[in-house]
């Protein structure tokens, strides 16, 4: 894929220039606006020509194929936690969505002494998601490190990432699910793949079956990992350059001074596609030297980035109350290849 560098549509927004003149500098040929006016948008998921996008509000966004948006209401057992970044998070379909109409959805809700994390089946029926089983349930969370994501790996189990919970020491206890990456084995009980995270929101595999994930440094020292089971990845111990004996150092890190926020990532054509929250921008990794090849930039805080194999997607985040929402925020595009 050629760089895309959407330079003066950076310059526009910074200089706080309208709407109608951002999407007249951007380049028709290599964007595409799919959806507009989602709701704080966390999980993209591709059927056919439609999408089925989590909402941290508590919806799921389908998107029809004319870009129509529908925001559908979920029933969940107990009610979203209040706390910051805290909602629906993680959401990826099963493999037998079209005949079962499921998904697997990880939340934060409130039991009235204080938030926690759990991961659930809900099921489509009609236009409406309802919760009919509870794979995880109990994990505590505090204000911010959720975690949250949620992928199917090519061994067809499902993975999720847990925060420490803003409580370093939990990612060093093995006891503790918390700084973890995780996975539900085939006779229903979860097994850890990997220690020593401190906020952990991207998961990724090359064709080989490589596992990559993104992760929250403190203040800075993003992370992008390349996980190999069992290890542990520092945290609190470790971060940056740092090396300690039976601890991991990450493939590339954002460095002491630059901020990434990485979150949702995916691999396309070969290359790692990360998206940024602070970085505002979607980062390009080459795994195979530990660079980053390449930034694309101009739609402000990037929340997921997903591919078909042939196309790329992302959504925007810019109305989580961190970010400098424009009209129609936020929005999911296709990047297309010049």
């Amino acid at each position: 894929m050629k760089k895309f560098f959407v330079l003066a549509f950076c310059f526009l927004l910074v200089s706080g220039c309208g709407l109608q003149e951002q999407e007249a500098t951007a380049e028709p040929e290599s964007l595409k606006e799919v959806a507009t006016n989602l709701q704080i948008p966390w999980s993209i998921n591709q059927v056919g020509n439609e999408f089925y996008i989590s909402e941290r509000v508590g919806t799921i966004a389908y998107v029809k194929a004319d870009g129509k948006v529908e925001h559908q209401k979920v029933e969940f057992s107990s009610p979203l936690a209040k706390v910051a970044e805290a909602g629906l998070l993680g959401f990826v379909l099963t493999p037998t969505f079209e005949e079962t109409k499921t998904a697997f959805a990880y939340y934060n809700y409130d039991d009235g002494e204080g938030p926690f994390n759990r991961i659930v089946t809900l099921k489509l029926e009609g236009n409406v998601w309802k919760e009919t089983d509870i794979h995880l349930d109990g994990i505590s969370t505090g204000n911010v490190h959720h975690g949250g994501r949620l992928e199917i790996g090519p061994d067809g189990l499902l993975y999720a990432t847990i925060g420490d919970a803003a409580n370093p020491d939990l990612a060093q206890d093995p006891q503790s699910k918390n700084g973890k990456i995780i996975r539900l084995t085939a006779d229903n009980q979860w097994e850890t793949v990997s220690l020593g995270h401190r906020n952990p929101q991207g998961l990724a595999w090359t064709e080989d079956g490589e596992l990559f994930a993104s992760e929250h440094g403190q203040s800075a020292h993003d992370e992008i990992n390349k996980i190999e089971e069992g290890q542990n990845y520092g945290w609190p111990l470790i971060e940056g350059d740092e090396e300690r004996e039976g601890l991991v150092t990450p493939l590339l890190h954002s460095g002491a001074n630059d901020t990434w926020a990485p979150s949702g990532m995916t691999f396309h054509k070969g290359k790692l596609y990360v998206a940024a929250l602070r970085g505002e921008g979607i980062l390009v990794v080459n795994i195979d030297t530990g660079e980053l090849e390449d930034k694309i930039t101009g739609f402000g805080r990037i929340r997921d980035v997903f591919s078909n194999g042939e196309e790329l997607f992302f959504v925007t985040n810019n109305r989580d109350g961190r970010g400098t929402p424009a009209a129609d925020d936020d929005k999911l595009y296709q990047l297309e290849e010049k």
